[in-house]
């Protein structure tokens, strides 16, 4: 069958991929199952629903969930009815739904939860527009979304034919999504996709990832985000089960119980993933601590290139052996994909799962690109670690005489909603969408971003400074979580460090550092005579402006909730900026250098 619109993917599901389990979720400790059939007919029931209550083609109704099979039910019966649908993050606060709601003039929205309900209670008042809202579960003030379902099954006959002609009339290029980028400065702007967009999109990573029907794939990124959807709808295509992850917390556990082909994520996840494997390394003992860092360390080596060499490919077969098949089995033995994109992934992560049998496919886009401008595929020529991939097809990549990367193709964006102005900005004279990223070509082919094109600075001696770059070398520290390098208009460059606590206070108990507060971590010696000989080793691989001279540990985590990382995880500069304004002036004050 022919996929054109998002929604065809329900007809050919249903028809090429009848399964028990199309969409699973867990719910009270079981994994609950919604078959290829049930899907089809609650998208349809949605649909007939919607359409009793008075709802026109053209009208938007938000969704804020967690991921799971309602949010897909209610996706593909907004589609087929000609709704535009603006699924939101759950992590924003009043005013920003209130925005978004009055904006995008929201006429309903489906919640995951009571806490979802009372998150977006006072926003609701704010504005006139939303006239119901839904709940997928129970206790909340909201209405059961189950009585849409209901209301649908009564009106099937009375809505079936006019769905149908509803369905007839959308076209490929018709306006599909709102989707309202998390923004890391000022109001978030409304991207507007179409049907067309996404589905060459995700044919393209359908054709890259190769999934097959009988394999398991695991929901990690937000569905509201426009990389996890394009996982969900790419997984549909190749019949592949999609299970949800329940929590962040919960990603190896769930790996094991369903066995995962593979998984996508944001490069913080892995990382996450990596560090916890390594710390779990330290606790091991003599020979044992000895392998594993051996192990660790020729996949650190690991190139696509090196299977030429006998002695590393026996060096990497003897590591699998002792330690890599062990990290497999602890997510279930299945996992050999993982879509990655969102950030700049480090590339010694990268080496690593690939050295584990785990292949990272590395992607670049943003949500005005569906998002995927580029990819690594999974062999030669299409491959280089390292690299963020090659093009998917039909679509152009240039580099503009600033640096900047430039796009062109059936990804790229509608436009903003209600702002043709903002539109016309991210567009060259010829056409060309502006990504607000910089980077190269390797070799007119291999795509690698070096920074985003707002967030280099200049320091007092005129020298630009490029931190996206520094910070993913920061991070790699065992003891730091997030950081941000700041230092415009001054002498030099310098990092806040949000450290890793959990680590840290474990940590501190290897070493018998007793402490009572965050405060008192902060400024333990040893851990900041480890961070200096650190940054020390860093320096020496930087140019003299890139160099970090001064860094002070902050103790906040930063996270979306408190403000300082976006939806997506990333750095919101001003906000930290701003937050520790008196930690800044501080390492600045009276030096000189």
């Amino acid at each position: 069958m022919n996929v054109t619109r998002t929604f065809d993917l329900l007809e050919r599901y249903r028809t090429n991929f009848s399964k028990p389990d199309a969409l699973v979720s867990k719910k009270e400790g079981d994994w609950v199952k919604v078959s290829s059939q049930e899907y089809f007919d609650h998208s349809h029931y949605v649909a007939y629903g919607l359409l009793a209550k008075g709802f026109k083609k053209g009208d938007k109704v938000a969704t804020i969930s967690t991921n799971c099979p309602e949010w897909n039910i209610v996706d593909m019966g907004l589609a087929m009815a000609g709704i535009v649908h603006v699924p939101i993050f759950n992590t924003l606060n009043a005013d920003e739904y209130a925005y978004i709601f009055d904006h995008a003039e929201i006429k309903a929205v489906f919640v995951s939860d009571f806490c979802t309900y009372e998150m977006i209670e006072p926003a609701v008042k704010q504005v006139k527009n939303v006239e119901f809202i839904y709940s997928f579960n129970k206790g909340s003030d909201a209405a059961d979304w189950l009585e849409i379902i209901e209301l649908g099954k009564q009106n099937e006959s009375k809505f079936k034919q006019e769905l149908e002609d509803i369905k007839d009339s959308i076209k490929p290029n018709d306006f599909a999504t709102l989707i309202y980028t998390s923004g890391t400065t000022g109001k978030a702007k409304g991207v507007m996709l179409s049907h067309n967009n996404m589905v060459q999109n995700f044919l393209a990573a359908s054709a890259i990832f190769n999934l097959k029907d009988d394999e398991r794939y695991l929901s990690i990124l937000p569905l509201c985000h426009v990389g996890g959807r394009l996982g969900n709808y790419q997984t549909q295509y190749s019949g592949t089960s999609i299970y949800y992850a329940e929590n962040m917390g919960s990603i190896a556990k769930n790996m094991k119980e369903i066995q995962a082909a593979g998984f996508d994520a944001v490069p913080r996840i892995l990382e996450k993933i990596f560090d916890t494997i390594v710390g779990k390394g330290k606790n091991l003992k003599g020979m044992k601590k000895k392998i594993f860092f051996w192990a660790v360390k020729t996949g650190l080596n690991y190139r696509i290139s090196g299977f030429g060499l006998p002695f590393y490919k026996l060096k990497l077969k003897i590591a699998d052996k002792l330690v890599f098949s062990k990290w497999r089995e602890a997510i279930g033995g299945k996992v050999r994909l993982v879509g990655c994109g969102g950030a700049s992934l480090q590339a010694r992560i990268e080496r690593v799962f690939w050295a584990s049998g785990i292949k990272i496919l590395n992607m670049y886009g943003l949500t005005e690109t569906s998002p995927i401008i580029t990819i690594n595929r999974t062999h030669k020529p299409h491959l280089k670690l390292g690299s963020i991939g090659s093009v998917i097809d039909g679509v152009d990549v240039k580099i503009a005489d600033d640096g900047e990367i430039l796009c062109k193709g059936h990804n790229v964006m509608l436009g903003y909603y209600k702002d043709p102005e903002m539109t016309k900005s991210v567009f060259d004279q010829d056409g060309w969408f502006c990504t607000g990223d910089i980077g190269y070509l390797e070799k007119d082919n291999f795509l690698y971003v070096t920074d985003r094109k707002k967030e280099i600075f200049k320091l007092s001696n005129g020298k630009f400074v490029s931190p996206q770059l520094i910070e993913g070398k920061i991070k790699e520290s065992l003891f730091v979580d997030q950081v941000m390098v700041v230092g415009e208009h001054e002498k030099f460059a310098s990092a806040l460090i949000s450290p890793d606590f959990n680590f840290i206070t474990n940590w501190c108990k290897e070493q018998n550092i007793e402490f009572s507060t965050r405060d008192e971590i902060v400024k333990q010696p040893l851990l900041l005579e480890i961070l200096n000989s650190e940054m020390k080793q860093l320096n020496a691989s930087l140019n003299g402006p890139e160099k970090i001279l001064r860094f002070r540990l902050v103790t906040d985590e930063w996270t979306p909730n408190s403000g300082e990382l976006s939806p997506t995880l990333k750095l919101k500069r001003k906000i930290i900026s701003d937050k520790y304004q008196e930690t800044i002036s501080e390492i600045y004050v009276k030096q000189s250098i």
